[in-house]
């Protein structure tokens, strides 16, 4: 475990873990969903994990890319779906670490779960009044293959809390839980205590807000897509920044633009990048 202080914020990273955050806290009150490092069993336990090279489902656990379907692992359970990329299921390498940094890496050669090479680095960096993560992943790949990028945070629901954000659309989802079709939306001002979603919005800002009686969070990110996730039965909600729309590789497979999507395809050696930042401060 690897522990961050800067100011009043305290963040603990567990590389061993799919690189994720254990917790993050300002003066002891959590930002994050908190798990003891030495209980966590799996990331999916976490307060935070990074998405890579995919984020939320790929249908059936199939891969289809340039004419070949690659049968991909069904890695969550009996869910029929691959989820949320390799990254949050391998341990990663610690590269660095400087007072209140921290660098890691993981390197994927190709295997059942993912068919294509990459490597990839996050970067974790804590201030006074936030958390900033930065990842890159470059195509080690022979070919052009897909890639794609986020983070999946969980947050406590306090009492009040509440979730805001502007997009320009929410993709809707089947019972499947894969996406359906795209409706324009605004996004989100609602109550979390009686929320129930679990949608991919686009046109995102890039600003996500959460405030309760105890802190004010601003999720800040350069992506554009923003998946929101929470019932009212669950005692926290999921708000992750992410580059491209759910089960984007078959959406394109069908006909739709990778660009339109948020799916990058990255020539060999290519790279990509995506940040998240999450600000804190005490409610007001």
């Amino acid at each position: 475990m690897l522990e961050l202080v800067a100011g009043s914020l305290r963040c603990e990273v567990v590389p061993e873990l799919g690189g994720c955050v254990a917790g993050l806290w300002r003066e002891g009150v959590p930002v994050l969903r908190a798990t003891p490092s030495a209980e966590l069993q799996s990331a999916r336990a976490s307060g935070c994990y990074p998405l890579v090279p995919f984020s939320n489902r790929i249908g059936h656990a199939t891969l289809h890319w340039e004419g070949t379907d690659h049968p991909l692992v069904r890695n969550n359970g009996d869910e029929p779906h691959a989820i949320h990329g390799v990254g949050w299921q391998r341990p990663w390498t610690v590269l660095e670490q400087e007072g209140a940094m921290a660098m890691l890496a993981y390197a994927h050669r190709g295997d059942a779960h993912w068919p294509f090479a990459f490597d990839c680095s996050h970067t974790y960096r804590l201030r006074p009044d936030a958390l900033e993560m930065t990842l890159a992943l470059t195509n080690q790949a022979d070919r052009p293959a897909p890639a794609g990028l986020g983070w999946h945070p969980w947050f406590p629901k306090r009492a009040r809390s509440r979730i805001s954000f502007q997009a320009a659309g929410r993709w809707e989802m089947g019972a499947d839980k894969l996406p359906t079709v795209r409706k324009g939306s605004r996004g989100l001002d609602a109550d979390c205590a009686f929320l129930d979603v679990d949608h991919c919005f686009d046109g995102w800002d890039g600003v996500a807000h959460l405030r309760d009686e105890a802190l004010h969070v601003r999720v800040r990110s350069d992506q554009t897509r923003l998946v929101v996730f929470t019932q009212p039965t669950r005692d926290h909600v999921a708000i992750e920044p992410v580059s491209h729309v759910n089960n984007a590789v078959h959406l394109q497979a069908a006909g739709a633009s990778a660009e339109a999507l948020g799916l990058r395809i990255l020539a060999p050696g290519e790279t990509m990048l995506a940040q998240m930042t999450i600000e804190v401060e005490p409610a007001r």
